[in-house]
């Protein structure tokens, strides 16, 4: 890696400040997407590779399964053979893992790998869901690991986020950021935040549009990558990363000034994406 940007990075960083700035009206994550149309998923769904640690975090992604299959893009939970701790990526699929990550200021973080060029199609995808803080009474309830897991796993699919106000009124999305994922304290409105809503599927649609608007019913030219050990050109396989410090530039910030996304190349040929969602500055937790 080198320190000065390439002209791909310069044009990344740029794409993602103008969406940061539009508040992700139209919440899509950049340009990222599965190179895979409705009929792919169908016959052959996008796996979500089970790492999980306990039964609460197992509950938590076979319901947001069930929820994002409502979408154009289907998935199928399968056990994950993955080190949680590490929560290495694997080539045309999206692993789920949890571990205790530490004391770093992160719930949640969904990481994509993706071949840069036009396209932006994405190559693996990783969720990690950090229970140092799930451990904690404030997080250690199943509406927050319901939202959270949602969340990032709609990432992994290519959705931002729609608004990233923890105080504003619950939009009923799990893209929504919120300080009650229940809707049920009166602090953000009355709707839940666990599942998510009718604009989420829309703009599934709008994502995977142009794929599935094929004369052939299929996927637009690089069909699902052939699975394997993660790696991508040059015999150094990529590895996901719990240390803000190596996620590379970050490109923007949430409502409360922390950076929410971060873009970094690799020497591969693909980007890595990474997309973070922190704690609450209750005294536990660093601010970045």
């Amino acid at each position: 890696m080198t320190k000065t940007l390439s002209l791909s990075t310069i044009l990344i960083l740029g794409m993602l400040f103008l969406l940061a700035g539009t508040a992700f009206a139209n919440h899509t994550w950049g340009k990222y997407h599965w190179d895979l149309s409705t009929a792919d998923t169908m016959a052959n769904p996008l796996e979500l590779r089970d790492n999980l640690t306990t039964s609460a975090w197992k509950a938590s992604l076979a319901q947001a399964s069930t929820d994002w299959n409502l979408s154009v893009i289907k998935n199928t939970v399968v056990p994950g053979t993955k080190n949680p701790q590490t929560c290495d990526p694997t080539i045309g699929s999206v692993e789920v893992c949890s571990a205790e990550y530490g004391d770093n200021g992160w719930l949640g973080i969904a990481q994509i790998w993706a071949y840069r060029g036009k396209d932006g199609h994405i190559a693996q995808a990783v969720t990690m869901l950090n229970d140092t803080y799930f451990a904690l009474s404030k997080y250690n309830t199943q509406p927050w690991r319901d939202f959270v897991m949602c969340q990032e796993v709609g990432h992994t699919f290519g959705l931002g986020h729609q608004d990233e106000n923890f105080g504003n009124t619950n939009l009923g999305s799990c893209m929504d950021y919120t300080n009650d994922p229940t809707g049920l304290l009166g602090t953000n409105g009355t709707s839940s935040n666990e599942h998510p809503n009718t604009h989420d599927y829309e703009m599934l649609d709008e994502i995977y549009a142009h794929i599935n608007g094929t004369t052939s019913g299929g996927n637009d030219g690089g069909g699902k990558p052939d699975k394997g050990s993660g790696g991508g050109g040059k015999g150094k396989p990529n590895k996901a990363s719990i240390d803000p410090a190596t996620w590379g530039q970050a490109v923007a910030q949430d409502a409360q000034g922390k950076n929410s996304l971060y873009v970094r190349n690799l020497e591969n040929g693909m980007v890595q994406i990474t997309h973070v969602l922190w704690a609450d500055n209750d005294g536990h937790e660093h601010t970045h």
